[in-house]
């Protein structure tokens, strides 16, 4: 396999797992009565696989973490244009815990969950046109 498509076979799937959770994210949200902390909840895994797909291209090592500010920062390193992104994408690393056992906070509002939804895909974005169109599920 050459070294692209080996590239490619390796980070495009942290992209088609992150659509997953962007499409899981609005039908979540849109259920009747909307599932809000499961909804922010694919949000926060969303982003957290679109900057590890990143990463991936570039075969750089990013660990067992749900810390977006830690991933963001590894992508920030290589390509500093991403930091706005970035920075902003470390809101949604909350949800990687908070409203998943009962007794946590409570849900979030769904104001909250549709901006969350709205940053995750923009963090979806930002990555994917840093990358061949070949890495877009």
């Amino acid at each position: 396999m050459p070294p692209d498509q080996a590239r490619i076979a390796e980070a495009r799937p942290w992209f088609v797992k992150a659509d997953h959770d962007l499409r899981a994210a609005g039908v979540l949200l849109a259920a009747t009565p909307p599932l809000l902390g499961e909804a922010a909840y694919h949000c926060q895994q969303a982003a957290e696989k679109s900057l590890k797909g990143y990463l991936s291209w570039l075969d750089l090592p990013f660990g067992k973490t749900h810390d977006l500010a830690a991933i963001g920062g590894l992508c920030v390193a290589n390509d500093a244009s991403l930091e706005p992104v970035c920075l902003r994408a470390d809101r949604l690393s909350v949800f990687a815990w908070a409203f998943r056992y009962p007794g946590d906070p409570e849900e979030p509002t769904r104001t909250e969950v549709e901006g969350a939804l709205a940053l995750a895909r923009e963090v979806y974005e930002a990555m994917l046109a840093k990358l061949p169109p070949e890495l877009r599920p």
